[in-house]
């Protein structure tokens, strides 16, 4: 009976956690419930009213104005958030959580009050910009009060602290007890409060924008579609597939929580949905407590990193980076894939040296000719059902060139009956009991079966993003739209193949599960929504004081001018601000302070880094914090779950994610990664040597290969997953990338570039804010079409050079846009001494980097053989 107990008061403080983290811990009930219940749905419902075509027919329709512009939407999305936050969330440790107390209605009526008058009287703040009045400050400082205490309450004190010490820093820039190298004039109250929250700089900023924009739908895809049931199916197919594996619980952990991360943004509640069936599970096999829920918290954290959601941070990308949505998914993938098949590989080492075995597989034992004919034909179907998705829908759209939609429509229903028809001849999943013993796996086809339609919003999804080509928002708003379809749907085709009867039932079950797919969608983004508005309070700190220069020059003073030991402090910057930000806030705060900085000391170091590589970096140190400890709240959840301790589960998944750490220092560096400038083939040849450079990364930091590693075989391995992923750091021993030119000649070059192809300059001169100090960039300018005399190419592109006596002196560029304009701005251009190109660099004629690869491989080889003799367990 203890146990019981236990293991019931494990669970209750399990679901707390998590609701004190995502969802709000307070759950009253009676006609309070029920409101709470009703405000959350009616934001869902207002989120996929203005993203729908539904306002624009309603204004035609009535003609009157129902439409809501991005500011107005932006003002909607933070009350909703901040009256949820208000109800759902209680302030106090001692507070109620069965009924709302009635300090929380007057915060909550407040918030709303000060988010609504920015629409209300948006005329007149238009007309009077700048010029606050009384009733302006009034509401602005009232709204930024409710915002903070709504960020305390959902999210805790950290990101509250790091919020008012921005504030103060605008405050009181110009006071004593501040550094002097980072003082400033300080701002008057009227200036700050009108930029914080009168307009679109602070608060309701970008973040909040993409936020109301595109995130919430994403987050109520997800949700929806865990609500159908396609969590728990994604959670039985991989154990269908993997659990007879060695070590197969942990295998099918590490691929449900892969495919649950692909529509969840929250590395918690990744956890949780599968950690609660697969730590069980994995400890039934021979895992270590502290290993099981470590091996889960690496695998959902993954799940952050994983498009398309990203934990928000994808679309943030896209505003922020000034790429496509489909640009942040092809840099992502590649990265976040590779990770997923080391962790895979570091559960299949940890089966290998404890001697684990896998769950009892249905069915007659296969031969090794039919497992391979069976890998081989899953391959070949998953590759073919990808091909049709792409070209078939592709051909669709040829076609059907002016009723693409309507066609579509109709290939949706007809798929979708036929997989319904499909899953309706097998019995529908139930919820397992992970504590319940496993005799045998569930046969993988019948598994396989039940669920198939679930992928079908996915595909939807994958066609409007990429096909059509629509915005992040409005196919996400289309894929949802097909899932509430399916949710409703369902459950009676199903009754109806099956000739069941109880039609209504099964309408009302799918009914169901959409109102509580609604409602759970709009209360997990009360902590990402109430995240970008307090963020914005930072961002907007930063464009109203130049907070990124100050900063960005005094981490360049801490590096000494030197890339990677900027890269080592923008990282523990990162994991430090992590720890107590949620992922979204984070990636926030690092990349408005840091990504521009390391571009530019890039740029000084010769090294051109892309500014889509420096945000992936900070962003992915900031979801490493979810797993470290002492705050690492994925690893608390797990250990909830696994009962060991917290501490020693986040760091034995910090040491599983080793690997996590290791990618952005390599893509960085080497920009294949992030699949820049390569093309298909060479984007798997990229995929096949980092994935076995990640592999024997792992293999390295585990200690154990074919057998345990000897240190210097862990060396060995470490020095050869190195030059698969890097090969270039060994050329540039060599013979180094470029040679320079004389810079006097830097027209006859400039005529003699291909078209679209660019030349790297180094151009050195008097520093604009040191008078003693002389800047040096390099960077590469783009010329355009070939054709024009080699001096209008250069003005063309903004570049204004005079040579005079072997001098090529640059002239003050016209547009600060212009890639001189944003690359020159620190460059004084009326000092004693001239801005001059001082070098081009010319790629020098190398032998091909993957020449490096041959001693690698010859030194894997030796280490294969000589681990081979100290084993008898095969390796696979």
């Amino acid at each position: 009976m203890s146990s019981e107990r236990d293991a019931r008061h494990a669970e209750i403080d399990l679901q707390d956690l998590v609701a004190s983290s995502d969802t709000g811990s307070r759950s009253p009930t009676g006609p309070i419930g029920v409101f709470l219940a009703g405000l959350a749905l009616v934001w869902s419902l207002f989120q996929l009213y203005i993203s729908s075509d539904i306002p624009y027919a309603l204004t035609d329709l009535l003609k009157i104005n129902v439409i809501f512009n991005s500011d107005e939407a932006r003002s909607v999305h933070l009350a909703f958030a901040l009256s949820l936050a208000a109800f759902s969330y209680p302030l106090f440790k001692d507070s109620p959580r069965d009924r709302v107390p009635w300090y929380d209605w007057v915060l909550a009526v407040i918030g709303v009050a000060c988010c609504l008058y920015l629409i209300v009287e948006k005329g007149n703040i238009a007309y009077r910009a700048g010029l606050p009045t009384t009733g302006d400050l009034i509401v602005s400082t009232f709204g930024l009060a409710v915002l903070m205490i709504a960020t305390y309450r959902s999210l805790g004190l950290p990101l509250v602290i790091v919020a008012s010490v921005f504030l103060v820093y605008v405050f009181f820039g110009d006071q004593p007890f501040i550094p002097e190298v980072i003082q400033w004039k300080g701002a008057s109250y009227g200036k700050a409060m009108w930029h914080f929250w009168m307009q679109t700089e602070g608060v309701f900023g970008v973040a909040l924008g993409v936020s109301a924009s595109m995130v919430f739908l994403f987050v109520l895809f997800g949700s929806l579609l865990d609500k159908a049931g396609a969590g728990n199916y994604f959670i039985q197919v991989a154990f269908a597939l993997l659990g007879h594996l060695r070590g197969g619980p942990a295998k099918a952990a590490v691929v449900s929580s892969a495919m649950t991360g692909l529509i969840s943004g929250s590395s918690i509640a990744n956890t949780v949905t599968t950690g609660t069936f697969t730590i069980p599970l994995m400890k039934r096999v021979g895992f270590p407590a502290e290993k099981a829920g470590a091996v889960e918290v690496a695998s959902s954290v993954n799940g952050q990193i994983m498009p398309p959601v990203m934990g928000a941070a994808a679309f943030l990308m896209v505003e922020y980076v000034g790429v496509t949505y489909l640009d942040v998914v092809k840099h992502a993938i590649l990265p976040a894939s590779i990770s997923y098949i080391a962790l895979l590989y570091i559960v299949h080492l940890e089966a290998l040296k404890s001697g684990m075995k896998g769950l009892p597989k249905p069915g007659p034992m296969r031969s090794g000719l039919q497992k391979l004919l069976g890998a081989l034909t899953g391959f070949l179907s998953m590759a073919i059902t990808a091909a049709v998705i792409y070209y078939g829908l592709g051909w669709t759209k040829q076609v059907f060139p002016d009723a693409t939609f309507e066609a579509m429509v109709v290939l949706f229903l007809a798929v979708y009956v036929g997989l319904v028809a499909l899953a309706a001849r097998y019995p529908d999943l139930e919820l397992d009991d992970p504590n319940a013993p496993v005799s045998v796996l569930p046969a993988a086809g019948p598994t396989l079966m039940t669920g198939l339609y679930y992928l079908v919003p996915i595909v939807v999804l994958v066609w409007n993003l990429m096909i059509e080509r629509l915005s992040p928002g409005l196919s996400a708003y289309w894929a949802t739209v097909a899932l509430i379809f399916i949710q409703l749907t369902q459950d009676p085709l199903k009754a109806l193949f099956r000739k069941s009867g109880d039609y209504a039932g099964a309408f009302r079950r799918g009914f169901a599960s959409v109102i509580e797919g609604l409602i759970a969608g709009a209360r997990n983004m009360i902590g990402i929504a109430v995240a970008t508005g307090a963020a914005g309070i930072i961002v907007g700190t930063i464009s109203l004081t130049g907070a990124h220069q100050v900063m960005g020059e005094f981490i360049e003073f801490l590096s000494g001018g030197n890339l990677m030991a900027m890269l080592v402090l923008v990282a523990i910057f990162s994991l430090i601000l992590g720890m107590g930000l949620p992922t979204t806030a984070n990636y926030i705060v690092v990349s408005s302070l840091m990504a521009a900085v390391v571009v530019d000391v890039g740029a000084q170091n010769g090294l051109l880094v892309p500014l889509i590589a420096v945000h992936l970096f900070v962003f992915y140190f900031g979801i490493m914090a979810d797993v470290t400890p002492p705050v690492g709240l994925a690893s608390f959840a797990a250990a909830a779950i696994s009962g060991a301790d917290p501490i020693k589960t986040g760091v034995t998944a910090f040491y599983y994610s080793l690997r996590t750490v290791a990618l952005p220092f390599l893509f960085i560096f080497n920009t294949d990664l992030l699949l820049i400038n390569v093309t298909a083939w060479e984007a798997v040849y990229v995929f096949v040597v980092a994935t076995v450079a990640m592999m024997l990364f792992a293999a390295g930091t585990q200690g154990y290969f074919f057998a345990r590693n000897k240190a210097w075989e862990a060396v060995a391995l470490l020095l050869i997953a190195f030059t698969l992923f890097r090969p270039g750091f060994w050329l540039d021993l060599v013979a180094p990338p470029f040679h320079q030119e004389d810079p006097a000649k830097i027209v006859e070059f400039a005529e003699a570039e291909p078209s679209d192809d660019g030349m790297r300059i180094v151009v050195e001169g008097p520093s604009i804010k040191y008078a003693d100090k002389t800047e040096t960039i390099t960077f590469l300018l783009p010329l355009g079409p070939k054709g024009a005399a080699g001096a209008e190419r250069l003005k063309a592109q903004d570049l204004h050079v005079a040579v005079e006596d072997g001098v090529a002196r640059l002239e003050e560029p016209f547009q600060p846009t212009s890639v001189p304009g944003s690359k020159l701005l620190d460059f004084d251009f009326y000092g004693d001494q001239p801005v001059r190109v001082v070098a081009i660099e010319v790629p020098t004629e190398r032998i091909a980097k993957e020449v490096f690869y041959i001693p690698a491989l010859l030194l894997l080889a030796l280490v294969i053989m000589l681990q081979r003799r100290r084993t008898d367990v095969p390796a696979f």
